[in-house]
């Protein structure tokens, strides 16, 4: 039988320390830029347009063409060298309208360009604050669900802290990752951390029960033994469930395009998170807290 628990203090320094780069690098962004994430049209409200160019062009000369054509604050992504998705703070009833002006403007980015939309869509400000906060309230209403949830089922205050802080961990871990690589937060990334968060709680419960199982049984040893062995009994399980399911959702982030890849990055960290999560982080803060 492994000794799991012996690299509990070890994992514990080691989400205190990505913790503490999220809060670091929040800090430095809120100083210079004025907000910490970069958030999708989603939330911020505004009109992107993803443009197709017929030949390479450069994404600053992009820039410089559109706010010189009155579009100030213009945000660049580049997709491929040829696809580019342009977001402007202007709002307009008239979406296809507002696009086809950024199409023209862009095809004076070079000589004999040729440029299409691929998509375009656009949010009003008041909408996209309404859902920022929406979705800030569903994380929190689901995370204090499960709390209530698992301590009706194990009838025990420490297994239900252990398994929220488990999740709350989760999703700080898929911010976290999204804010030091500078990526987007969108509706479907909020959507990929509350399927996670379902995700994670269900493989905590796999080895919470089996550690409620072996109490009764092991009455005699002690409660590190006793969760040291329910989690190698259920090691095997919680890999394969994570590598099968972290196959799909792989795939989906190499082949998917950039439109799922938010999406599939949040899942994929929270796919690998959650997993370390049930048996780092839920565990021994159950241990800490459970009485008999």
């Amino acid at each position: 039988m492994v000794n799991i628990l012996k690299y509990r203090g070890l994992c514990a320094l080691f989400s205190v320390l990505l913790l503490a780069s999220m809060i670091g690098v929040a800090t430095y962004k809120l100083q210079t830029k004025g907000e910490i994430f970069t958030y999708s049209i989603d939330f911020t409200g505004g009109t992107q347009v993803l443009l197709k160019f017929n030949q390479k062009i450069s994404a600053t000369r992009l820039k410089e063409v559109l706010e010189q054509k009155g579009w100030d604050g213009v945000v660049i992504r580049d997709f491929s060298s040829t696809e580019y998705l342009v977001r402007v703070k202007e709002f307009s009833n008239d979406v296809k309208g507002l696009a086809e002006r950024i199409r023209v403007a862009a095809q004076e980015v070079a000589t004999d360009t040729q440029v299409t939309i691929e998509e375009s869509e656009a949010v009003g400000p008041g909408v996209g604050a309404s859902l920022r906060w929406k979705s800030i309230w569903a994380v929190i209403y689901a995370l204090i669900a499960m709390l209530g949830y698992i301590a009706f089922r194990f009838w025990s205050l420490g297994f239900a802290v252990g398994a929220v802080a488990a999740l709350f961990h989760d999703a700080l871990v898929m911010l976290a990752v999204f804010l030091l690589f500078n990526r987007e937060i969108s509706i479907n990334v909020i959507g990929a951390i509350l399927a996670v968060l379902g995700y994670s709680i269900n493989d905590t419960i796999v080895i919470f029960a089996r550690i409620r199982d072996n109490i009764k049984t092991m009455g005699n040893a002690s409660l590190y033994d006793i969760v040291n062995t329910s989690i190698n009994q259920t090691m095997r399980r919680t890999l394969l469930t994570s590598f099968t399911t972290g196959l799909t959702v792989a795939s989906m982030f190499i082949l998917g395009g950039e439109a799922l890849r938010d999406f599939s990055l949040a899942l994929l960290v929270g796919i690998v998170f959650g997993t370390y999560s049930s048996i780092y982080i839920a565990s021994p803060i159950m241990m800490l807290l459970y009485r008999k």
